[in-house]
């Protein structure tokens, strides 16, 4: 069975297809490959994703955004659309077909991306789709489907049941009449005479290309070749034939569709709507989530939103959250050193008392759901009033935070943009907080462009990677780093607490004093990889200045005690008797884990700003 949205290769493979595992990718990666990998994989495959958009702002469903062609306000609340039989042309003007192509683009439900199969490696000049589908399919049993197959009614709520037939796309919202009050309308696109035809230009490297980006602009559709004015053109159609608003909504919407960009990376279809509230309208935050990263769930009652993430942005950098109104978040947390504090073993609060663990990095937070390096904080909103409490840090309390802010009107009025309503809480605050935090997603490393096919790691990073992911077994010959154990996926963690063999310092048992486990001391959280290089000092008491000690502490310098992690515990007690040029190796691989766009200025980053409104 096909998955939803992935439908055939646009031509048959030669021979079968090979799933190689995460180690052998990784080594891939540098170009390691094993045996004849790379030669079973003569094709790509390439995400189409589909981007809609009210002129060139995100499409904001269930918030009025713009008008028709009188100028009569209009809401979207709902876009759903079928597309089918996806084509490109080559260079030499051939067009490539694909076979039982379709895919469901559901707005509300964040269902925006569709996958194409086995694209030949080479370039192509253009790209051509149905918007609906063809008679035949059209004709055909609905109840035929996979489950979870676009044409499935269940699926896409677009067949007309015992009518038969599809709605190629369902537009439907509300409109402002001249009295001022509010109607709704309801505009299905159906019937064979209907099917719309789109063909784009475009400069697609299929070898290199992961994810091509269509927007659709719903303004296009309303104010378009063939304006559409609700008091004169009517507020419903159901395509009958001699329909003249159907006609015109199919010539608009076929030029509704443009290229947004070409991309190396893949991403994850990530739920991108914000939950609604009676009268409040939310911009939905352009996530993007490379889908070489574990499938992840954006928290349903907290889905990012530009207003709230702008609101979070400020707030990280507000110091009238601390008691003397001189400390941020942003002040342990530096966004060039991948949001750490710089060279600091342990960061200074109000009262200029040092704390006692290291402040960690923030990114890619949407994986984890306890947070300090003892787990005691469930959920990123609790984690993020934490500090504001704390007499080590910024040392103020909730209700005083939350009166300082409602004094400033500027605030007041983010609020009612974030959440609907200007009522501050310390609730909303996390909210806000847990939002932006949510959106500093670190996967643009050169090891990331190398994974992709950009570039390639150097031959003493290459080393280190293959150093990386390989065992330390002496009985089979094998030497190694053994590190992926601990930091294997794309993440670079696998979440956990363990005891990685330091020396205990007294008055510190880690994760005992959360579970009152004895099999918990000295166990501290696995920290992510990613931006290794500018986050020292390292562990949790930044007792490692370097990532040369860093290494030599794994090679020869681990503390044996009864909790320490089988896979350090398993290696020869006299260490793994790394060459310094392996040592060397491995710090090499770590600095490529940098990512120097997310460690840069603001415009480098897909964040919204803190301005204020």
């Amino acid at each position: 069975m096909t998955r939803p949205g992935a439908y055939r290769p646009l031509h048959p493979l030669q021979g079968p297809r090979v799933a190689l595992g995460l180690i052998a990718a990784w080594l891939a990666v540098g170009g390691l490959a094993l045996g004849a990998s790379k030669a079973l994989l003569p094709t790509k495959d390439i995400a189409i994703e589909i981007l809609p958009t009210w002129g060139t702002q995100p499409l904001m469903l269930g918030g009025e955004q713009g008008t028709d062609a009188s100028g009569a306000a209009v809401t979207v609340s709902r876009l759903d659309f079928l597309l089918s039989g996806v084509a490109l042309r080559g260079e030499d003007g051939t067009w490539l077909p694909s076979k039982d192509w379709f895919a469901c683009i559901r707005c509300d439900q964040g269902k925006r991306t569709a996958l194409l199969e086995g694209v030949p490696a080479r370039k192509f000049t253009a790209i051509r789709f149905h918007v609906g589908v063809e008679p035949v399919v059209n004709a055909a049993d609905p109840g035929a489907r996979g489950p979870d197959h676009p044409l499935n009614p269940l699926m896409n709520g677009l067949h007309w049941g015992w009518s038969g037939g599809y709605v190629f796309l369902a537009l439907e919202g509300r409109y402002q009449k001249r009295d001022g009050s509010f109607e709704g309308y309801s505009f299905h696109i159906a019937n064979d005479a209907n099917l719309m035809r789109v063909e784009l230009p475009l400069a697609l490297d299929a070898a290199t290309a992961g994810t091509v980006r269509l927007a659709f602009d719903v303004e296009k559709v309303f104010r378009g070749s063939k304006p559409i004015a609700f008091a004169r053109d009517g507020n419903s159609t159901h395509s009958r034939e001699g329909d003249l608003l159907a006609a015109a909504l199919k010539q608009n919407v076929e030029a509704a569709f443009s290229i947004k960009s070409i991309t190396t990376d893949r991403f994850q279809n990530v739920a991108s709507v914000p939950a609604p509230v009676t009268g409040h309208k939310a911009t939905p935050f352009p996530l993007q989530i490379s889908a070489r990263f574990p499938q992840v769930a954006v928290p349903a009652d907290n889905v990012p939103s530009v207003e709230g993430v702008a609101l979070g942005e400020r707030l990280f950098h507000e110091a009238r959250l601390s008691k003397n109104n001189a400390q941020s978040c942003a002040s342990c947390h530096d966004r060039a050193a991948a949001f750490a504090d710089a060279e600091r073993a342990f960061s200074v609060g109000v009262a200029g008392i040092a704390g006692t663990r290291n402040a960690q990095p923030i990114f890619n937070l949407l994986w984890q759901q306890e947070f300090f390096w003892d787990g005691r904080a469930k959920g990123l909103r609790n984690q993020t009033l934490l500090p504001i409490q704390d007499a080590h840090e910024m040392n103020e309390s909730l209700d005083r935070v939350v009166a300082k802010l409602a004094h400033d009107e500027r605030y007041t009025t983010q609020f009612d943009k974030a959440f609907g309503g200007s009522e501050i809480t310390a609730g909303r605050i996390g909210l806000a907080l847990e939002q932006y935090l949510h959106t500093l997603i670190s996967q643009e490393s050169k090891f990331d462009r190398a994974a992709r096919g950009e570039v390639k790691l150097s031959a003493q990073e290459q080393r280190g990677l293959q150093l990386f992911v390989t065992e330390n077994d002496p009985l089979r010959g094998l030497k190694g780093a053994d590190c992926f154990h601990c930091h294997g996926g794309n993440l670079f963690t696998n979440g956990s607490f363990m005891n990685n063999g330091l020396a205990f310092e007294a008055g510190d048992v880690g994760r005992m004093s959360v579970t009152q486990l004895a099999a918990d001391r000295g166990k501290f959280k696995t920290p992510s990889l990613r931006n290794v290089a500018v986050t020292a000092p390292y562990m949790h008491d930044g007792r490692f200045g370097t990532l040369e000690e860093v290494v030599s502490h794994y090679d020869h310098g681990v503390t044996r005690s009864d909790t320490l992690d089988p896979n350090l515990a398993k290696h020869p007690t006299d260490g793994l008797g790394l060459s310094a040029d392996d040592q060397a190796a491995l710090v090499a691989f770590l600095r490529s884990l940098t990512d120097d766009a997310f460690i840069g200025p603001p415009q480098n980053r897909t964040l919204a700003a803190a301005k204020d409104p």
